[in-house]
């Protein structure tokens, strides 16, 4: 198979798919005044060609900050795409889509990989999705796109989830996560007064979330929300760690990306030595993988805004590049099976 990537910062979309030929599957990366426009567009540029696409952020060797971004596969892909709608309330009651285009490309374990971009709601949404594509053992990768809005087969949907299905028909497909923090000191953490639906966290062991928080690390309120590049909280899932980013201060509780509920245990997260830990992540792949055709990531905002501003960025994407052809979106939160994390990197890999 192969994997293309087009863009164009100014939003030109003929200009971005212009390298684009014979497309199996398609994503697409769009700006929020620019995205319906582009759902449509795409859709009679080539019709009839299974895509999904959201509002955010996309890159190569360079990141599209408000323009637009195409990635394709081809060249030996099977593919079909689909949504389940009403992901606030009830997602599970279009599974069956899912369900039937799993049997369209007749996936399997080794060579298919489940990608999808979703408005909100994600721990439930993953939950859903993940009670079908367990039972043959497929893996999935995706991530949160802005403004609530995302698309499929040229249509934009809003509250809801759109995935695709992506059977690699000439190789293996493998999912990676990755993760640049790691548990500081022994600091243990009960949840309480949460609020599930907004994603409060109000008292750790009995105490103000925030003050628990600036205590520790001797942070001003206004501190807190650029601490989390470096200080998260993390949820402990058997061995894995979930990583939950605050998103701001409420009063004397702090509010998160991720959802947190009464009686979780969390612990403290510091930034581990992140250049050397992509390192690793690169050699392990190229020990997985001694061909590659193409890698799909998504990396979180705040790894983004971190890598940024310690002038990362660029070198982060050129060591990516040397892969093999590599693209990918800036989300909101990352996909990883059933685990819906935060400042985190998942993608796939294709032989």
């Amino acid at each position: 198979m192969k994997q293309s990537f087009g863009m164009d910062s100014r939003g030109d979309l003929k200009a971005a798919v212009r390298g684009i030929n014979r497309p199996q599957f398609l994503m697409l990366f769009s700006n929020a005044d620019q995205f319906e426009r582009h759902v449509q567009e795409l859709e009679s540029l080539f019709p009839g060609i299974p895509s999904i696409g959201c509002i955010g952020m996309s890159y190569d060797t360079n990141v599209v900050e408000k323009g637009v971004g195409v990635v394709a596969f081809s060249d030996g892909v099977t593919a079909a795409a689909g949504v389940l709608e009403e992901v606030s309330s009830m997602p599970v009651k279009y599974i069956k889509r899912l369900e039937e285009d799993i049997g369209k490309v007749n996936a399997s374990k080794n060579n298919t990989i489940c990608i999808d971009l979703c408005t909100g709601n994600d721990a439930c949404v993953l939950t859903t999705i993940y009670s079908v594509l367990k039972r043959r053992n497929i893996s999935l990768v995706g991530g949160t796109g802005d403004a609530g809005k995302v698309s499929a087969n040229g249509r934009v949907y809003q509250d809801a989830v759109v995935y695709g299905l992506v059977k690699n028909e000439h190789g293996k497909i493998k999912a990676y996560k990755e993760n640049i923090y790691h548990q500081m000191g022994d600091y243990h953490f009960i949840a309480s007064r949460t609020n599930r639906e907004k994603y409060i966290v109000g008292a750790l062991n009995n105490k103000p979330a925030k003050q628990v928080y600036q205590d520790i690390l001797h942070v001003t309120e206004k501190e807190i929300t650029t601490q989390t590049f470096k200080n998260p909280f993390g949820k402990l899932n058997g061995d894995d760690t979930c990583i939950i980013s605050i998103k701001e201060v409420d009063g004397n509780s702090l509010a998160c990306f991720r959802q947190v509920n009464d009686s979780d245990i969390l612990v403290l997260l510091e930034l581990g030595d992140y250049k050397e830990i992509v390192r690793n992540t690169i050699s392990q792949i190229r020990h997985d993988f001694p061909k590659i055709s193409g890698i799909f990531s998504v990396n979180c905002l705040f790894r983004y805004l971190l890598f940024t501003q310690n002038k990362y960025m660029q070198e982060y994407l050129g060591e990516m590049g040397k892969l093999g052809s590599h693209a990918g979106l800036v989300g909101y939160g990352e996909h990883y099976n059933n685990f819906f994390v935060n400042q985190s990197m998942t993608c796939v890999v294709f032989e």
